[in-house]
C-alpha cells in the first residue's frame, strides 16, 4: 500500500500532459537482503553488490545495488506514483534509454518521479512513453533515467 496519495489520471487525459510529471512514488528502502536475492536470481555475484566486507575498501565503500535491479523497481514505482483507471489491459512494451548516472549504496532508499513524453494512439489503445528517473533520498544524481515506454488499452 502506497504511503501517499497517487493521483488518477484519465487516458483520454494524457494527450494534454504532455511534459508533466504524472506522479511520484514512495520512497523505498535498498537493504543488502534485498541486493543479494537479486544477485542470486540473476547470477550476478560480483564482489561489488555481495561482499560488503571487500565492497567497504572498495570504490564506494559499500556494496551498491546492480543498475538493473534498480531498473527493474521501476513497474513497483509506477504503480504506485499514478494510476490510470479503467483500463482493459497494461503492458510493458519496451525501454528506449537507460542511463545509471550514480551509484546506489546500500541502505539507501529511492523513489521514482514519472513524466510524460509521449503518448501516442495505437491499434485499440495508446502508446504511453514517460522519464523514469529514480532520485536517491539526499543525493544530487539520480541513480537511475529510463525512457519506459507502455501500451495501455482501455
Amino acid at each position: 500500500m502506497p504511503d501517499h496519495d497517487r493521483p488518477s489520471i484519465p487516458l483520454s487525459d494524457l494527450p494534454g500532459r504532455i511534459g508533466e510529471v504524472l506522479g511520484t512514488s514512495p520512497w523505498l528502502h535498498i537493504d543488502q537482503a534485498r541486493i543479494d536475492a537479486f544477485a542470486r536470481a540473476t547470477e550476478d555475484l560480483q564482489w561489488i553488490h555481495t561482499d560488503p566486507a571487500r565492497a567497504a575498501a572498495g570504490p564506494f565503500g559499500a556494496t551498491i545495488a546492480h543498475g538493473f535491479l534498480t531498473l527493474s523497481l521501476l513497474p513497483w514505482m509506477g504503480e504506485h506514483a499514478f494510476e490510470i483507471p479503467h483500463l482493459r489491459m497494461s503492458l510493458n512494451y519496451g525501454l528506449n534509454k537507460v542511463r545509471f548516472p550514480a551509484p546506489l549504496p546500500v541502505d539507501s532508499r529511492v523513489r521514482g518521479v514519472f513524466r510524460l513524453l509521449a503518448c501516442e494512439p495505437i491499434e485499440g489503445g495508446w502508446q504511453v512513453t514517460v522519464e523514469a528517473t529514480i532520485e536517491r533520498e539526499g543525493a544530487a544524481k539520480p541513480v537511475c533515467v529510463a525512457e519506459s515506454v507502455s501500451r495501455r488499452y482501455p
